[in-house]
């Protein structure tokens, strides 16, 4: 009876320290709000909404499964049905875009002092204008997936490349993102590739300019900066980047707008660990660079450029 009374005493000791503890955290959120206001501290408390990260990561997933019909369906698609789950689903991603466009353009009206652009119609109509161009994106990807299937004799059919192939996956998030970016939404767009590279591994900024039948084998650790310029039937290994050249903090501001990553021509390939760095570089039509090249100036076409092969040094134990 003792050792009962004994525990009973303990916990209420025990509950009666919790709440003691639990009573500082109103003084500790003062003391966290009083910081919203100075200088310097990163914060977005205001009336006006702002884009949902979560609701724009929930756009991918409602727009993969529309660019590749069945694959990613929650349930069985045929001939029956699949018009009136396409329409339902089509649906629904439309007011998902037009709100979180509409979040994203007032946010940065309200930020930088513009005026007034009816943000509500201006969001539907950019987001019409996706939906009306899902055909043509869907068209590029099929080119994207037969590059891949033609280009990885690791590959057994389509389908394995749709399902399975991070890259894929990347460049139609990114071809999504691209579209949205080349109309002006402004953060949604950066807001996709990140996710993209987040569960990838693959950087590609939204402002690249990417041409048809593009095939990253393998994926992981490729970056392709913002004023990059890549034709058509180009291939590159993991690790590849296509950069800037570093710049001073003075400089940064001064070139925010101007052209600082290089241009990649026509059926080029591009081995892993390979660096391409700078605005003036171009890469010719055709040509091949070797792995772990390091490259700051331009490649006429048809041309190879590789390392020279290192000396291996062979000694017994």
């Amino acid at each position: 009876m003792m050792e009962e009374e004994n525990a009973k005493k303990h916990c209420r000791e025990e509950i009666i320290a919790t709440q003691k503890h639990r009573s500082r955290l109103p003084l500790l959120v003062d003391r966290i709000v009083e910081q919203y206001d100075k200088k310097g501290r990163l914060h977005h408390v205001g009336p006006e909404p702002i884009p949902s990260r979560r609701a724009i990561i929930d756009i991918i997933r409602k727009t993969i499964p529309i660019l590749f019909p069945g694959f990613f369906a929650e349930k069985r698609l045929d001939e029956i049905n699949h018009r009136y789950y396409l329409g339902e689903q089509v649906m629904e991603l439309f007011d998902a875009i037009a709100i979180q466009i509409q979040h994203a353009i007032r946010h940065d009206c309200i930020r930088f002092n513009r005026p007034c652009v009816h943000c509500e119609d201006l969001s539907q109509e950019i987001t019409l204008g996706f939906i009306e161009n899902i055909p043509e994106l869907q068209k590029t990807l099929s080119k994207d997936v037969r590059a891949a299937f033609e280009g990885d004799p690791a590959s057994r059919h389509f389908d394995e490349i749709i399902f399975c192939y991070p890259g894929l996956f990347a460049v139609a998030v990114y071809r999504v993102a691209h579209w949205l970016h080349t109309n002006k939404v402004p953060l949604i767009p950066r807001i996709m590739t990140e996710y993209a590279h987040s569960l990838t591994g693959i950087d590609i900024h939204p402002g690249v300019v990417i041409g048809e039948s593009f095939f990253m084998d393998h994926g992981t650790g490729i970056v392709i900066g913002e004023t990059t310029t890549i034709g058509d039937r180009v291939r590159l290994y993991q690790g590849v980047t296509l950069g800037a050249l570093s710049l001073s903090k003075d400089e940064c501001p001064l070139l925010r707008d101007t052209k600082r990553h290089p241009t990649i021509e026509d059926d080029v390939i591009i081995y892993a660990n390979a660096t391409i760095l700078g605005g003036q570089t171009v890469i010719g039509a055709r040509s091949t660079i070797g792995g772990n090249v390091w490259l700051t100036e331009s490649i006429p076409p048809d041309t190879s450029v590789f390392l020279k092969k290192p000396e291996l040094v062979m000694k017994n134990k």
